[in-house]
């Protein structure tokens, strides 16, 4: 790969060393470098990852900006002073259970820094966390530059908010993205903030660590799925998922009419990039960047086919440590002094490592041992033929256990919640208005979304309380209530509120329905309909203020008031 620079010129005088014939000659190259005449373009040589660093930076640096802009939107609704699962009642539950302490076995059980910060304010609390990682993030990505202690903050604050978290951040790529992040720390010098710092060059134990968690996280979602459902021993599956995966948006509409060939070749071809490619890792540098292609051009297919939040955007990270400087060349300006001029300029020089480098080694050295150390549960999990997905076998989630659609629901249900403001709910003439989500299905004639890499936790959850009972979902009877209150934070989680501008309902209730995709150019599809439905019953009974007051005060949660 040509680099910047046709008119540079030759090696300083520093670099050249005087024989006794009194010729000036170039010194000796250091190994891997391309000896190149004056006025040609440098090249950059394989095996060097300077480059790769810079984009695995700000590729984490991206997925970080989205999970914080995420939490600063969503938190305080969810897990806020007023949220539907308040982290504050959480960790006063933990710290009961230990005995009232903040101890060694609270902060293992829950780490977080919130035990230590300020819970009068929770909400607030919440937002500076967000937004000192949506500013950090910011930073690297915008500037490319990053050192151990920007990336260990981005990996603190998230991790404080996952765990406590709960259930909305008891997702996949919680984890996986606190994976992602920790490998990120020891891509990066101590202090220095340079894109290329001179004294630390990429470890290839850190770039062989995202290799190691690719490897784990597409051969674990092969297993858990030919371990799991059986249609994905009998190509079936794909028959299925467009319509019945979480949040659909409108190219599943369409795929899902794919022709049942069709779906069987995707379905093979889903097993060949989970169970065979992650292997072409390590078999050397030009099967290593096959694997890298196949990866990525498998997580954008993803990306265009559905919206599974930032998951796929998250899996393309540690892709990139497949591809060194030289196949990454072309993502960087090759003008003169320009960043690739810099690295293969560097190449050409020999260097006095200070002692500091030697200090580095024995950091990644001990970074490796931690990190096969922790893999040990982990492989043992991938041998298991009761494999376990999604999985954190020590509390720091540093090494994870990953795999996805294990099993395959074969039809979509959902949960639509209705108000009235009629005063008896079962009166005939009752007139129920219906609540639509941000993205969920719903209204059978609005069209699927497209939100990927943004991920509204609150539709997902209704996606899994809708194959579940409310019994086993209580937060969404805590929705009901502040529904009924018109409590403006919870609102703002719906796409409408049918009792905007006007009283609040005396009741809401759940109703189950069955969901299906409209033929596309059927008799559905031209009244616009993208979704046909049929009612399956009621999912929770009509409920009103009054007669929750009970169920809140039992969970100590705060009761709504009435605007």
């Amino acid at each position: 790969m040509l680099a910047a620079g046709s008119d540079m010129a030759a090696p300083s005088a520093a670099l050249r060393r005087r024989w006794p014939g009194g010729a000036a000659e170039a010194p000796e190259r250091a190994e891997g470098a391309v000896a190149r005449p004056a006025g040609s373009e440098a090249r950059l040589p394989p095996g060097t990852f300077w480059l790769t660093r810079i984009v695995l930076l700000r590729s984490i640096a991206l997925l970080y900006f989205v999970a914080f802009l995420v939490a600063y939107h969503q938190n305080k609704q969810l897990i806020g002073e007023k949220g539907l699962l308040p982290c504050k009642l959480y960790l006063q539950n933990v710290k009961k259970y230990f005995k009232g302490k903040i101890n060694l076995d609270a902060l293992s059980y829950a780490p977080t820094i919130i035990w230590f910060l300020d819970w009068s304010d929770m909400d607030s609390t919440l937002d500076y966390l967000s937004l000192l990682g949506l500013a950090t993030s910011a930073f690297v990505l915008i500037t490319g530059c990053a050192n151990m202690v920007l990336m260990a903050a981005l990996w603190i604050l998230y991790l404080s908010l996952v765990n406590v978290g709960q259930i909305w951040y008891s997702f996949g790529w919680e984890s996986q993205l606190l994976e992602t992040g920790f490998l990120g720390i020891f891509l990066c010098p101590l202090w220095t903030l340079s894109r290329l710092p001179q004294h630390t060059p990429p470890s290839s134990i850190v770039i062989w660590g995202f290799r190691w968690l690719i490897f784990r996280i597409m051969l674990g979602a092969g297993l858990i799925k030919i371990r799991g459902d059986r249609c994905w021993r009998e190509l079936t599956c794909m028959d299925y998922h467009y319509e019945t995966q979480p949040v659909p948006n409108p190219i599943a509409y369409f795929m899902h009419r794919s022709p049942w060939w069709f779906h069987q070749f995707e379905t093979l071809v889903n097993h060949f990039i989970e169970l065979v490619v992650p292997f072409f890792v390590f078999l050397g540098r030009r099967m290593c960047i096959i694997h890298g292609l196949l990866q990525i051009l498998f997580q954008v297919l993803l990306i265009i086919s559905g919206n599974l939040s930032f998951l796929n955007w998250l899996t393309i990270v540690p892709s990139i440590a497949c591809f060194d400087d030289v196949s990454l060349g072309f993502l960087f300006s090759s003008r003169r002094g320009g960043v690739k001029e810099r690295v293969a300029r560097m190449q050409l020089q020999e260097q006095q490592l200070p002692l500091g480098c030697y200090v580095r080694k024995v950091v990644n050295i001990s970074f490796s041992l931690l990190i096969a150390y922790l893999s040990i549960p982990v492989v043992l999990n991938l041998l298991n033929s009761r494999q376990v997905m999604n999985t954190s076998f020590n509390p720091l989630r540093i090494v994870n256990t990953y795999g996805a659609f294990g099993s395959i629901t074969k039809e979509r249900t959902e949960v639509i919640l209705q108000g009235t403001s009629s005063l008896d709910p079962n009166d005939p003439a009752a007139v129920w208005e219906e609540y639509d989500f941000k993205c969920k299905p719903g209204d059978l004639k609005r069209r699927p979304c497209f939100i990927s890499p943004y991920h509204y936790r609150l539709d997902w959850l209704m996606w899994f309380a809708a194959f579940q009972t409310y019994e086993q979902n209580e937060w969404i009877i805590h929705l009901a209530g502040k529904l009924l209150a018109q409590e403006e934070e919870t609102l703002s989680l719906m796409a409408t509120n049918p009792f905007a501008g006007r009283a609040p309902p005396r009741w809401i209730r759940g109703e189950h329905f069955k969901y299906k995709f409209s033929q596309p150019g059927g008799k559905h599809a031209s009244e616009g309909k993208w979704w046909i439905r049929k009612r399956i019953g009621p999912y929770f009974p009509p409920v009103n203020l009054q007669g929750l007051k009970k169920f809140y005060e039992d969970r100590n949660w705060p009761y709504p008031v009435q605007g």
